[in-house]
């Protein structure tokens, strides 16, 4: 007679996070007057901290704070299951699903890709049946964040705007956006708002481009 299967570990923590969670909205009055809304201000810190975790290079405080990242899915989760809209195991098949569709050079056997970001982009732009490259670029995020999403779609997408490509390091580039901070505030301009209204002409020009 053989032994039971050794315990998958990781599965086995997983589900007990999950009924940790159940057990929380049923018992805790706090977790259980929780929303989608309410847990975006969490969403959004514990996001932060896994980025300051990677930026301090310390594998404890990523493990905590993925782990505060990751409860938040599964809060989210469960007060989806509770609505009756889906479940973890959906979220899970969903981006398992979108993986495996968007790397056929892995699991279809067709070839790698020269430029495999740009694949990715272009797949994603089909799965979406998005009219432009950069539709779909979430309205949240900062204003940088967006320029940079924005310039790499139009590259992946390889839409005719042109782009200044001079090459550039890390600290050339901090310190040349902080210095458009500092003219910027001396001129009494918003540099957040300046930087918006540049990435939605962008965008403008894209979509132009792209007719």
């Amino acid at each position: 007679m053989t032994g039971p299967e050794p315990v998958d570990e990781t599965g086995a923590q997983l589900r007990r996070l999950a009924d940790v969670m159940h057990t929380l909205r049923v018992q805790c009055p706090w977790d259980a007057e929780q929303t989608h809304e309410s847990l975006m201000t969490y969403l959004i810190e514990e996001t932060a901290e896994v980025v300051e975790a990677v930026e301090n290079g310390s594998d404890e405080q990523m493990v905590e704070e993925l782990g505060d990242l990751l409860l938040q899915v599964f809060f989210h989760a469960e007060i989806a299951t509770e609505r009756g809209a889906f479940t973890l195991a959906d979220v899970a098949g969903h981006v398992a699903d979108k993986l495996i569709a968007r790397h056929p050079y892995v699991y279809a056997g067709q070839t790698m890709p020269e430029d495999v970001w740009g694949s990715w982009e272009r797949r994603k732009k089909a799965e979406k049946r998005r009219e432009s490259a950069v539709d779909g670029i979430p309205d949240p995020l900062s204003s940088l964040a967006r320029a940079n999403k924005a310039v790499t779609r139009i590259r992946s997408h390889e839409v005719d705007v042109p782009l200044d490509d001079a090459p550039i390091t890390a600290q050339e580039t901090g310190a040349a956006i902080l210095a458009l901070v500092a003219r910027a505030h001396a001129s009494h301009v918003d540099p957040d708002q300046a930087v918006r209204q540049a990435v939605r002409s962008l965008e403008e020009q894209a979509r132009s481009a792209e007719q």
